[in-house]
């Protein structure tokens, strides 16, 4: 439950910027590319400790571990609400996301140790629901707390309430380490995991379908919406809670589907298709009702939220011991997709801007969005040629030590 609390804490900083944008650029003075960046530092550190955390949570224990990254997530949050300059910003994205990294995969250690295999699927769904409500909160919720108190303020709220998060796990997780698991077992199983090609059709899924959540739903969303729609940030925000809701509902049902069908890549697929016909209409059916809007956002949290079983698949397709190293990898390209999208849209966006600010912030006009959103389209292509490149393992454990 805390490692699951841990994961939305996190999504509610991993989204927070989206709405900001309007205060971050006027109080930074930083272009659409900077503001992607800044975001992304997140996403830097995230992704480049996942195989280091994965590798560290097989051979420490999540307990230690997860209590030590929350409070660096608080600190974090403090520095940056209290960054007087970008380049302090950077440093407290940079830990936000250094702390953050332990939160799903820690999350998924503990299912791995403490409860049944055969449930594993819906239990990793029911975290990610976790995730989503955070996402939730971290949208309209966030919009009203900013909109009253200002952007600062609430940050540091947000790394109190961290630090009360760490003394909670420290008090109640425990950890199971494995029997006789040493440093060359892991070792082994890491290059197991490596040399495995399922593992990188997994995170190349994991990829691609995880980009737009991180990039658009996660950053440009809410700036497109309002540029389009011509609503104000809070609605835009409440409008887009509509995809978290789909991925938490979606992750929760296909682990369930999955697990109840014994099988993973109809559900890969399933998801993936619906995914890209959704936002597609999103993007680039002009005219839609905002109600639509709302369900279209729905049904690509719904389609998307398919990307759980990545990690289903890391674990069955992977050594049991190699579990951790196995999440790492595909949690690595998860993550990593925010890192390289969130900057490229805002850069994609600064080429096509036509030079109009609003309160020191720039403004982009729909077909700006709506060209800087193609790579995110193709994404999803490739997402379903991986789909289809993956083993199916019948949800059973295919690789013993």
């Amino acid at each position: 439950m805390l490692g699951s609390a841990f994961f939305c804490y996190a999504f509610i900083l991993r989204v927070s910027p989206s709405v900001m944008v309007g205060e971050l650029m006027r109080d930074f003075a930083v272009s659409g590319a900077i503001l992607g960046h800044l975001s992304a530092f997140y996403f830097y550190a995230y992704a480049s400790l996942q195989m280091p955390v994965g590798i560290l949570l097989d051979r420490i224990g999540p307990r230690r571990l997860m209590t030590g990254a929350i409070a660096l997530v608080a600190l974090g949050s403090l520095v940056f609400g209290l960054a007087p300059t970008v380049e302090v910003a950077y440093a407290g994205r940079l830990l936000i996301g250094a702390g953050c990294a332990f939160s799903w995969v820690g999350a998924l250690t503990l299912a791995t140790q403490w409860l049944p295999p055969q449930r594993f699927a819906l239990l990793g769904g029911i975290s990610q629901f976790a995730g989503m409500a955070g996402a939730i909160l971290g949208q309209a919720p966030l919009a009203a707390v900013v909109g009253v108190i200002g952007w600062r303020d609430a940050m540091v709220g947000i790394g109190i309430a961290g630090f009360a998060l760490a003394a909670a796990l420290w008090l109640v997780a425990r950890d199971k380490p494995y029997a006789g698991s040493g440093q060359n077992s892991i070792m082994g199983g890491l290059r197991r995991v490596l040399t495995n090609r399922q593992s990188w059709y997994a995170s190349i899924f994991g990829f691609f379908m995880t980009a737009p959540m991180l990039a658009f739903a996660g950053l440009w969303a809410v700036p497109y919406l309002t540029a389009v729609y011509g609503i104000d940030r809070a609605a835009s925000a409440a409008a887009l809670s509509s995809s978290f809701f789909g991925w938490g509902v979606g992750a929760v049902l296909m682990g369930w589907l999955s697990d109840r069908i014994g099988r993973r890549k109809p559900m890969l697929l399933a998801g993936s298709l619906l995914a890209t016909a959704s936002l597609s209409a999103v993007i680039y059916l002009p005219g839609l009702p905002l109600w639509l809007i709302g369900v279209l956002l729905f049904l690509n949290g719904l389609g998307a939220a398919s990307m759980v079983l990545t990690f289903v698949l890391g674990r069955e397709l992977n050594a049991p011991r190699s579990s951790g190293a196995a999440y790492g990898l595909v949690n690595t390209a998860v993550v990593g997709s925010g890192a390289v999208f969130q900057p490229l849209i805002g850069y994609l966006l600064d080429l096509n801007w036509s030079g109009l600010m609003e309160a020191g912030a720039r403004i982009y006009t729909p077909d700006a969005f709506r060209i800087a959103f193609l790579g995110l389209i193709i994404g999803y292509l490739v997402a379903i040629l991986a789909a289809l490149m993956v083993r199916e393992t019948y949800c059973r454990q295919v690789v013993d030590e």
